[in-house]
């Protein structure tokens, strides 16, 4: 339902329903009055703000600090993509299965944000600084997506969107002049809390405090430094993102111990880097299998050690699988991709962290440091060769 008038003159959504269906009375205030996001299409329920907000939030800070066009994937709080436009190769789209069309900077910045991660990014929220055009809704039509947030939609873009999911997709607009009130509120089990908004600016000076022996950095981790460091301040804690040219290509978040949020954050990073192999175009699939059955596919290809049951899946039967990588050929092509940054919303408490790291040959840790083990911790990025980077600012969001 749309926007109406409250009798405080506040602004206020009636939504589908709450987190579940059972969950009643749900609704989204504007509550200093200014009706900053519109919507254009669909019926939103609560998820989909809670997905919507921190898809633009996220996408927007990036492109404020970056100065470039950044596109966001979302899936329950948790971003699962995020990266700036940039142009796409042979390779890249030979992978992502994407066509040799042109494409603007807003579905460059998508396609690179969706391939992050594109399992979790299945039936995501989309967050884009730019108006869409018809380029970027061709492409986000193709995709399971629940809906998108953006400044504003050309004619031919908005008419794409609204037909897609038979009418239900949802499509926001967002003012992107709109600051949020400097005071956050949240209220849960008969509790109010209050808290100052993060407002901490990602800034490239945040990186010079370089406490390993291995000091030297190249100057576009600077760039992934502030991205990786952008998208864990959005990630729920504890989290952890390894970024490489514009592009956070691994994210763990939510987790309660630091390692396994590195772990998931160094596995998908992995299995970025191992999908554009050139082993891996060559598995043959038959005819009218789905891009999603595809993509699935390779990443059990790459997971599995090139082993795929594909009998389960009748979209995947008969397929002609490539020859499996070897343990060193995944070494060599993960070891030829440079710089590797890894950013941590938190302080590294034990090495196992930076082991992990190494492992997936991350170039640059940054962290804010302050645990007692710190002397261990840097000890074993200097013994790694990685720079390690102490920032001061704890990021974690809750």
């Amino acid at each position: 339902m749309g926007p109406e008038e409250t009798a405080h003159h506040k602004m206020k959504w009636t939504l589908k329903y709450g987190l579940n269906p059972h969950q009643s009375d749900a609704e989204a205030r504007f509550p200093d009055g200014h009706e900053w996001l519109r919507i254009l299409n669909g019926q939103v329920g609560y998820i989909n703000l809670l997905d919507a907000l921190r898809a633009w939030l996220l996408a927007r800070e990036l492109a404020n600090t970056l100065g470039a066009v950044a596109a966001t994937s979302v899936k329950h709080v948790h971003p699962a993509g995020a990266a700036l436009a940039a142009p796409l190769d042979a390779a890249f789209r030979a992978a992502h299965f994407l066509p040799d069309e042109t494409l603007s900077e807003g579905a460059t910045a998508y396609a690179r944000a969706r391939a992050g991660d594109p399992i979790a990014s299945f039936g995501d929220f989309i967050g884009l600084t730019e108006i869409v055009d018809e380029s970027c809704a061709r492409l986000v039509a193709r995709e399971v997506s629940d809906g998108i947030v953006a400044p504003g939609y050309d004619e031919r873009a908005l008419a794409i969107l609204r037909a897609k999911k038979k009418g239900r997709y949802i499509v926001l607009e967002a003012d992107p002049d709109y600051e949020p009130p400097p005071l956050e509120h949240r209220s849960d089990g008969g509790l109010d809390l209050q808290q100052a908004r993060n407002t901490a600016t990602i800034t490239a000076s945040l990186f010079d405090a370089r406490v390993s022996s291995c000091r030297q950095l190249e100057p576009e981790a600077f760039r992934d430094l502030q991205l990786a460091t952008i998208v864990v301040k959005h990630t729920p804690s504890n989290a952890v993102c390894v970024a490489h040219q514009g592009q956070a290509i691994g994210i763990g978040g939510g987790q309660q111990a630091r390692i396994y949020a590195t772990r998931a954050a160094c596995d998908k990073a992995d299995a970025w880097r191992l999908q554009l192999h050139p082993r891996v175009p060559t598995i043959r699939f038959r005819q009218g299998t789905s891009r999603t059955a595809k993509m699935h596919v390779v990443r059990d290809w790459i997971e599995q050690g090139g082993r795929v049951d594909a009998t389960t899946d009748r979209q995947t039967r008969g397929l002609d699988l490539a020859e499996p990588l070897t343990r060193e050929e995944r070494r060599t092509w993960l070891a030829g991709f440079a710089p590797v940054v890894l950013s941590s919303d938190g302080y590294i408490p034990f090495r196992d962290n930076v082991d992990r790291a190494h492992q997936s040959y991350v170039h640059v840790i940054a962290q804010p440091g302050g645990s007692a083990n710190d002397a261990v911790v840097t000890a074993a990025a200097s013994e790694a060769g990685i720079v390690m980077i102490h920032t001061g600012l704890r990021l974690f969001w809750h």
